[in-house]
C-alpha cells in the first residue's frame, strides 16, 4: 500500500532538512577542525609540556583531532614543521631560534604569527655572596684564573658553567661567547641533561659553594635560586652573537648586557596546514600565556607534580581561571573559518 504525500507532508519534510541542514552548518562552524589531524611537536624540556597541552586542547575544542605529542630537538622540529611531518610547536624562541627558523625554509614554509609568551630573558647568574665578597658582575672577569677557580668544582683549575644542552639553540651562544671573550683556557662549559646539572648546582649551593650557571625565565630555576637574593645576572662585555645575529646589539632597555636578546616564545605551524585551516592559524596567532603563570607551573613540577595527570590537571585549572579570554579565543578563531 502506497501513501500519498501531500502538500503539507512535503512541507514538513523540506522544513526537517532544513533544520537537519542547518545544525550540520552550525556543527561545522562550531567546530572547523573536524576530520583534521594535528601533531604537535615539542624539544625534550618537560616544561614545555603545559604550554604546548594548552594549544592542544583549545584545537580539540574546535574540532581537530590532535596527535599525543612527538619530541624533537628545536632544529629538526623546525625541518620538520616545514615539511608537514609536523604540525605546531609552540616553543620558538623568537630571535634565538631565528637560524633554526630560516634553514628550515622561512617564512615560505613555517607560519609565525602572534607571541604567545613574551618577555623571556636568558644568561649568566653565579650566587650572590661569592659575587658580593669577590665584586664579580661581568662574565668576562672569569678570564682572570684566580676568578675563574673560585667557580672550579672539578679540581682542573678552571671554572665549571652549567649550561646548556645540544641542540636547544642557546649552547651555540654560550660557545661563541666563550670564544669571543677569551674564555676558553678559564672556563669549562658542561653540558648534558639540564634538569640533571642543574640539580647539582643547586645542591651545590645548598651546600654553600660558588656556583655558576646558565638559566633562563620562564622556568622554575629562577623560583627556587631567585636574582637579586640568592643569585646575580653577569653582565657580558659586550655583544657578541653568533650566525645570522653577529650585529645584533643585546642590550635590554635599561642598558643592562646579559648576552642574549630577549626572546618572545612564539607558536609556529607548517605554512600549508595554516593556510588551509584559518581557525587553527587564528587560534596560533592570538593565544597569549604569560612568563609567571609558566614559571608557576614549572616550580610545580619541580616540586613533584610531574606526572602527565598532573601536567593535564594544571592546564584544566589554568583554563577554569582564565575562562573568559579562553572563550574569546576559540569564539575568534571559529570566526575566521567563516
Amino acid at each position: 500500500m502506497f501513501r500519498t504525500i501531500t502538500r503539507t507532508s512535503r512541507a514538513a519534510l523540506a522544513a526537517g532538512g532544513f533544520s537537519v541542514a542547518f545544525a550540520g552548518a552550525a556543527l561545522a562552524q562550531d567546530m572547523p577542525g573536524e576530520g583534521v589531524s594535528v601533531t604537535p611537536l615539542k624539544s625534550s624540556i618537560a616544561e614545555e609540556t603545559f604550554q604546548t597541552l594548552l594549544v592542544m586542547k583549545a584545537l580539540e575544542e574546535l574540532g581537530y583531532d590532535v596527535d599525543d605529542i612527538s619530541e624533537l630537538e628545536y632544529a629538526a622540529a623546525h625541518v620538520a614543521i616545514a615539511n608537514g611531518d609536523g604540525t605546531f610547536l609552540a616553543d620558538h624562541w623568537d630571535p634565538l631560534h631565528a637560524d633554526f627558523f630560516k634553514s628550515a625554509g622561512g617564512e615560505e614554509d613555517i607560519y609565525r604569527q602572534g607571541v604567545y609568551s613574551p618577555g623571556a630573558l636568558q644568561g649568566y647568574l653565579i650566587d650572590r655572596a661569592t659575587a658580593e665578597e669577590h665584586g664579580i658582575t661581568n662574565l668576562g672577569q672569569l678570564e682572570d684564573p684566580e676568578i675563574a677557580q673560585l667557580f672550579d668544582n672539578d679540581g682542573d683549575g678552571k671554572a665549571d658553567l652549567t649550561g646548556c644542552t645540544p641542540g636547544w639553540g642557546c649552547e651555540q651562544v654560550i660557545e661563541h661567547q666563550l670564544d669571543a671573550f677569551g674564555l676558553r683556557d678559564t672556563v669549562t662549559h658542561n653540558q648534558g641533561s639540564y634538569s640533571a646539572i642543574i640539580a647539582d648546582t643547586i645542591t651545590r649551593y645548598d651546600n654553600g659553594e660558588p656556583i655558576l650557571y646558565y638559566t633562563w625565565t620562564p622556568y622554575w630555576v629562577s623560583g627556587v635560586l631567585v636574582p637579586g637574593e640568592d643569585v646575580v645576572w653577569l653582565e657580558v662585555p659586550y655583544s657578541s652573537l653568533p650566525g645570522e645575529r653577529s650585529d645584533v646589539d643585546t642590550a635590554l632597555d635599561d642598558g643592562t648586557n646579559y648576552g642574549f636578546q630577549a626572546n618572545d616564545q612564539r607558536i609556529v605551524a607548517n605554512r600549508d596546514f595554516a593556510e588551509a585551516n584559518p581557525a587553527a592559524a587564528k587560534l596560533f596567532e592570538i593565544m597569549e600565556l604569560s612568563a609567571n603563570d609558566i614559571s608557576a607551573q614549572n616550580l610545580l613540577m619541580r616540586d613533584g607534580e610531574d606526572s602527565e595527570s598532573d601536567i593535564e590537571r594544571h592546564a584544566d585549572a589554568w583554563i577554569s581561571g582564565h575562562q573568559d579570554s579562553w572563550n574569546a579565543w576559540l569564539d575568534e578563531a571559529r570566526a575566521a573559518a567563516q
